[in-house]
């Protein structure tokens, strides 16, 4: 398999089609939906809130809680409802890769809590749930020094390619997906499933964080929308 016959016809460089959208659900502080290809995610974000019971608090700082979910359709075989090995790995792993970007310690003695909830799943599911919680963290108002984007690359018969879908997935010799703070030119998140010379590392990280700046601008562009949005809802409350 090359680059020039993905299994959906893009190139290596390439990710799938992209949609992000903050302040979806009225009632969390702050929500965004984020689809790639087919992987849809859904975050909220609740607080900050006085954490109870209180030997659960941190004195100098906020607990920030990350809960991954996958609805038991999101798939084509039916998920057993409830936590998974897998999602409590998949939530710690967020809340690693978000907490560099929250001014946690502007809310001491508090919780700050994402839920992500993968509504269809094609692959990458990890990296849109980061994506999607960075984006409801900034809708929700919460302090950020930046926000958070991921993606993930593989290796597909001897070719690295970003952003896989579920079938270019199956066929992978290596996964690595990032977490990325631009501003900062910082990584908070970096793992790998499979085999990876070193001599490549540097070059599919290049690939990834190219990718990344497309996800940030798409970010920014869905809270910009979000904040305009709201603006003109006030606007019209008030003339009315």
């Amino acid at each position: 398999m090359t680059m020039a016959t993905r299994v959906d016809g893009r190139k290596a460089d390439e990710i799938r089609k992209l949609h992000i959208e903050a302040g979806v659900l009225p009632n969390a502080t702050g929500s965004a939906l984020v689809s790639l290809g087919e992987t849809i995610a859904l975050a909220a974000v609740y607080g900050p809130r006085m954490l109870h019971p209180k030997h659960l608090q941190a004195s100098d700082k906020a607990v920030l809680s990350t809960v991954y979910s996958m609805v038991p359709f999101g798939t084509t075989e039916r998920n057993r409802p409830g936590p998974s090995r897998r999602s409590i790995e998949i939530g710690k792993v967020t809340r690693q890769a978000l907490e560099p970007a929250v001014f946690l310690a502007e809310f001491p003695k508090t919780t700050i809590d994402v839920f992500i909830n993968i509504l269809q799943a094609d692959a990458g599911t990890r990296t849109a749930g980061i994506n999607a919680a960075s984006v409801a963290l900034a809708d929700a108002g919460i302090p950020m020094r930046d926000l958070v984007v991921a993606i993930a690359a593989g290796k597909i018969e001897g070719e690295y390619a970003i952003d896989l879908n579920g079938k270019e997935e199956e066929l992978t010799d290596c996964d690595m997906p990032i977490a990325y703070m631009p501003k900062d030119n910082r990584i908070t998140l970096l793992q790998m499933d499979g085999d990876m010379p070193l001599d490549d590392v540097r070059k599919v990280l290049d690939l990834s964080m190219k990718s990344c700046m497309q996800l940030y601008e798409a970010q920014k562009l869905a809270l910009r929308n979000r904040w305009i949005k709201a603006a003109q809802q006030q606007e019209a409350r008030t003339e009315g």
